[in-house]
């Protein structure tokens, strides 16, 4: 029995976060005229978005108080402010443009490879701070939706690239 739980344990910690799900949107309007006063708004509104979910359960291809995994926390976020995304992780860091660490800020999506033997982005996080570190929401299949710092060793080895949409 232990080791039932075990196995069905360690497959729930490497499987994706992305729903498989088939998603089909129109045109990603990711780059509409905004100007950057409402840009920052938009922004501030997204990260309000993602942070009201704090606490969330993890479900898998959730996107809803219900449960909400990494993938669907970041969509529904975004959706909230009219700007559709990729439904998926692998697929969202296709979007934006990829941008230095050092250059991060408020907004921008930091992707992770979780799974060593399959190498695909299949973790996402929204950026919420860069003041002290750069912190990011997102949910984990343990904790649910929360908040982590990129400085964490898991997060820092796990690491791919960081985009930012808007």
């Amino acid at each position: 029995m232990k080791k039932t739980f075990l196995l069905i344990f360690l497959g729930l910690l490497l499987t994706s976060c992305g729903s498989k799900k088939k998603v089909v949107a129109k045109k990603y309007p990711v780059t509409t005229k905004i100007t950057k006063s409402s840009n920052k708004s938009t922004l501030e509104s997204v990260i309000d978005h993602a942070i009201s979910y704090k606490g969330t359960r993890y479900k898998f291809g959730g996107t809803t108080s219900k449960g909400m995994d990494c993938s669907g926390l970041v969509y529904t976020a975004f959706k909230e402010e009219s700007v559709l995304l990729p439904r998926v992780s692998r697929d969202m860091a296709k979007k934006g443009k990829q941008i230095k660490l050092r250059e991060a800020t408020k907004g921008d999506l930091v992707f992770f490879q979780t799974n060593k033997n399959r190498k695909v982005i299949n973790h996402v996080g929204l950026v919420v701070e860069t003041k002290n570190g750069i912190q990011f929401i997102h949910a984990t299949t343990s904790r649910g939706v929360i908040i982590s710092s990129l400085d964490e060793k898991y997060w820092k080895n796990a690491f791919v690239e960081i985009r930012r949409i808007i």
